[in-house]
């Protein structure tokens, strides 16, 4: 799997006009299932994600974890983290796992990160989506449970 990590001040997911995922202080998670994802890959991206020493203590320095932190967490599906543009300006998303299977691991993912207490919002999965967010910092992090 993978995921782009956004510390945010605010973070909302809209799907046709209506706000379908909010959260205030946290991360904005962006996931993607990869085809040949092994069983384990959600719950080991999401324990990453939950334990990612990247908000600022009383020092200011990133020392805090959203667990450390107290805050949310907005996990939205997007595909195109598996964009291949290494062949032309057309990218293609064939590395990304089968929308019935990255269903499947998105929803595995946020749930993992909930049973760690987080509160948890959701986009739509394979909905068109309008994300809007105010990064902090700004912070963004890329994961890949490859890498």
């Amino acid at each position: 799997m993978r995921a782009l990590v956004q510390r945010v001040s605010r973070a909302s997911v809209t799907v046709g006009g209506e706000i379908v995922g909010e959260i205030g202080p946290g991360l904005l998670v962006l996931a993607c299932a990869m085809a040949g994802d092994p069983p384990g890959s959600a719950a080991k991206l999401a324990s990453k994600v939950a334990r990612l020493r990247i908000f600022g203590d009383d020092e200011g320095r990133m020392n805090r974890s959203l667990l450390d932190s107290g805050g949310e967490a907005l996990v939205v599906s997007q595909f195109t983290l598996a964009a291949d543009t290494s062949r032309g300006n057309r990218p293609g998303f064939s590395s990304a796992a089968p929308p019935e299977e990255g269903e499947v691991r998105v929803a595995a993912f946020a749930d993992v990160i909930r049973g760690f207490g987080v509160q948890v919002a959701e986009g739509r999965f394979g909905a068109d989506m309008q994300v809007s967010l105010t990064n902090d910092g700004p912070v963004t992090i890329w994961l890949d449970t490859d890498a």
